[in-house]
């Protein structure tokens, strides 16, 4: 296993293990924008893209994760957690934040595994479905 910057050659790759993506042309787009702007990092394992993770720094001039896909057949082997332990050590001395909706418990609980926490909530943006900001704190190494 190793983890990468992604390239403009992994596009169908990652486009092709994430869910949205199959039928949502901004998807996409997003992803060749996020590889364009080298902040999407990928998960490789025997040659083959298994996951992929967004970090950018757009929420308030802070590191944030903006997106963590794995593959449909790479899932609960740990890969998404290992990518958001690589972006906490990208990140080191610097407050980092991700997000996700209240209705995504799993993400919700890997988050904190990872040691974040709650910081807030965004109505509106999903009808229904609140966005809770998560934070890690600093590491201090």
């Amino acid at each position: 296993m190793r983890i990468r910057p992604a390239v403009k050659d992994d596009h169908p790759a990652l486009c092709a293990i994430d869910s949205v993506a199959a039928d949502d042309l901004k998807r996409r787009a997003d992803i060749a924008d996020w590889i364009q702007q080298g902040c999407c990092h990928l998960i490789e394992i025997e040659g083959e893209a298994a996951a992929y993770g967004v970090l950018t720094r757009h929420f308030f001039g802070q590191a944030f994760i903006e997106m963590l896909m794995v593959g449909t057949s790479w899932r609960r082997r740990g890969l998404a957690g290992t990518l958001i332990a690589h972006f906490q050590s990208m990140s080191s001395g610097a407050k980092l934040f991700s997000s996700t909706n209240m209705s995504n418990r799993p993400m919700q609980d890997l988050l904190v595994k990872a040691g974040f926490r709650p910081s807030g909530y965004i109505d509106n943006l999903d009808e229904n479905d609140p966005e809770i900001v998560f934070y890690s704190p600093p590491s201090r190494s």
